[in-house]
């Protein structure tokens, strides 16, 4: 090539095949984020687990302390239960399966029922078979899990937002009477989000390992739906 050959940046650029899907900027940022997303979300975790604690370290503020120690209390409880553990995670791992919108239209309709469940038990409106219904939904969503059942979103939504109400009594039920209902309720509303976010992160993440074959995905579904759906027969027999 001679010193005055000039390269054009057009006629140097790849040209793309006609037919070739477009490749999309948030596709590749959240394929990027996706394998740190949970230690980021377990990080937030702890941070909010301890704000109590941090809280009583500055002495003077008493109405902070008790907005802490209640949001503390809400935060803590969704913890606390095996059973909330399992259905809040398994949410996020199922909306992760089924993708586009309901990656975060179902886990918000489990937020949103849940705080409503919440509001009725406060309130003294406790639905008779509390506990059923929570077991119930280990079993529901295990199954929906093991066999990779993907419904269209507004019923994805309603089958969330279902059960959430279940949970949603239970935290309200279980709520100290000391307690400030709103600072509880942000409190398990936040832990909820984390768990959400943490089966959403595995599914996603997971889903992206291109060297894992079909059959190694559907097996390790199946075990996953299936753990699931064996915590909500132990719940049944508790």
């Amino acid at each position: 090539m001679q010193k005055n050959d000039v390269v054009s940046p057009v006629a140097s650029a790849p040209i793309a095949s006609p037919n070739s899907p477009p490749v999309s900027p948030a596709s590749v940022s959240v394929s990027a984020l996706a394998p740190g997303f949970a230690p980021v979300l377990v990080a937030l975790a702890l941070c909010l687990f301890f704000l109590p604690s941090l809280a009583l370290a500055h002495p003077g503020h008493e109405g902070g302390h008790e907005l802490a120690w209640d949001f503390g209390g809400g935060f803590s409880h969704p913890f606390t239960g095996w059973d909330h553990l399992l259905a809040m995670t398994a949410v996020g791992l199922w909306a992760a399966m089924l993708g586009g919108r309901a990656r975060w239209l179902v886990p918000s309709a489990f937020v949103g029922l849940m705080v409503i469940g919440a509001g009725m038990a406060i309130g003294g409106w406790v639905i008779p078979g509390m506990e059923q219904g929570i077991a119930a939904s280990l079993c529901v969503l295990g199954l929906l899990i093991a066999f990779a059942v993907r419904l269209p979103v507004v019923a994805g939504m309603g089958v969330a937002g279902f059960f959430a109400v279940f949970h949603g009594m239970a935290h309200g039920a279980e709520m100290p009477v000391t307690a400030g209902a709103f600072s509880y309720a942000l409190g398990f509303a936040s832990a909820t989000v984390i768990l959400h976010g943490l089966g959403l992160a595995f599914g996603v993440g997971f889903a992206r390992q291109g060297q894992t074959t079909g059959k190694v995905r559907v097996a390790i579904a199946r075990v996953a739906g299936g753990l699931v759906a064996a915590g909500g027969v132990l719940a049944f027999a508790l």
